[in-house]
C-alpha cells in the first residue's frame, strides 16, 4: 500500500504541474485553453525528437522546450485569443478547442499513430525507499515538478510582478489606471502557463508514451484538477492534481486498475455537485 500511495503522490505532483499551468492561464486570463493537452503533447514530441535526433537527454532538453513551449503559448495568445478579446466568452473557448484539434491532427499527420518511448536515459533505474521502489524518472519528475510549483507560488504571490497578475484578475480596468497593463500581462502569462506544461512534457517522455493523443489524457485530467480545486486557484489546482494522482492509484491498489478514471470523476462530480465553486474557489 504504501507503493501505491508514494505512485500516486508522485504522479500526482506531474499532474498538479499541468494542472497549475493550467489555472495560470485560466485565473488571469479568464481563458480556458482546450489546447493546453496539446501543448504537452508538443513538448514530448519535442524532447523526445531531440534525444532521437539530437542524442540530447530529456533532463537537459527541458529547459530549451519550456522555452519553445512558450513562444508557442505568446503566438497562440497574439494570433488567436488577443484578435477575440471582444468576442463573447464561447467563441474564445472554441478557439482554443479548434487549436487543439488542429494541433493533434498534425501531430497525426507528421509522426503516425504510433506509441514512442526513448530508451535507456539519465533518470533509467530505480529508487529504494522503506522498503520498496519507485521508477527514478517519476520520482526525480515528481521533485522536479514540485519545485517548480513552490517558485510559481512565489512568483504570483510574493513578487511585485505576481501582485500586478493579481491585479488584473481581480479588476482589469483597475489596474490599468495604476499604469499595469492587461494586455502585456495576458501575454506573459501565456508564455508562463505554456512554458511549465512544455516543461512537464519534456520530462514526461523518460517514463510515459509519446502518441498524438497523449495530451488527452493529461489535458483532461488538468481541466478536472482546476475545475475540483476552484477556478483560478493555483493552490486548489495543486492540491487537486496531488489527490488525483493519490485517488488513481489507490483506486487501481485496493479496487481494479479499470476504475481509476470512473473513480477520479465520482469524485469530481460529488466536490461540484457540493461546492459549485471547487475546494478553494478563486483568489
Amino acid at each position: 500500500m504504501l507503493e501505491a500511495l508514494a505512485t500516486g503522490l508522485f504522479n500526482g505532483l506531474i499532474y498538479a504541474l499541468v494542472a497549475v499551468g493550467l489555472a495560470l492561464i485560466w485565473g488571469i486570463t479568464d481563458v480556458i485553453n482546450f489546447a493546453h493537452g496539446e501543448f504537452l503533447m508538443i513538448g514530448m514530441y519535442a524532447a523526445y525528437w531531440l534525444f532521437t535526433l539530437g542524442h540530447i537527454d530529456p533532463t537537459l532538453s527541458a529547459p530549451l522546450v519550456a522555452c519553445l513551449l512558450g513562444f508557442v503559448g505568446f503566438l497562440s495568445y497574439g494570433l488567436i485569443i488577443r484578435p477575440l478579446q471582444k468576442a463573447p466568452p464561447m467563441i474564445v473557448i472554441l478557439a482554443t478547442f479548434g487549436l487543439g484539434l488542429v494541433l493533434r491532427q498534425l501531430a497525426f499527420l507528421a509522426f503516425s499513430p504510433d506509441y514512442r518511448n526513448l530508451p535507456d536515459t539519465w533518470l533509467s533505474g530505480s529508487v529504494r525507499m522503506a522498503g520498496f521502489s519507485l521508477g527514478r524518472p517519476q520520482v526525480v519528475t515528481g521533485l522536479v515538478a514540485l519545485a517548480v510549483i513552490v517558485v510559481l507560488f512565489f512568483l504570483v504571490y510574493r513578487s511585485r510582478w505576481g501582485h500586478a497578475l493579481q491585479a488584473v484578475a481581480e479588476d482589469r480596468q483597475a489596474a490599468s489606471l495604476v499604469g499595469i497593463a492587461s494586455d502585456r500581462v495576458n501575454a506573459q502569462v501565456w508564455i508562463l502557463g505554456s512554458a511549465v506544461v512544455g516543461l512537464a512534457g519534456a520530462l514526461l517522455t523518460t517514463f510515459f508514451y509519446v502518441f498524438p493523443s497523449v495530451g488527452g489524457v493529461f489535458g483532461l485530467l488538468a481541466f478536472v484538477a482546476v475545475a475540483m480545486g476552484g477556478f483560478g486557484s493555483l493552490p486548489g489546482a495543486f492540491i487537486s492534481g496531488v489527490l488525483i494522482g493519490i485517488i488513481e492509484s489507490m483506486t487501481g491498489y485496493l479496487v481494479e486498475p479499470a476504475y481509476k478514471t470512473v473513480s477520479i470523476f465520482l469524485i469530481f462530480l460529488l466536490v461540484l455537485w457540493y461546492r459549485p465553486r471547487g475546494l478553494f474557489g478563486r483568489w
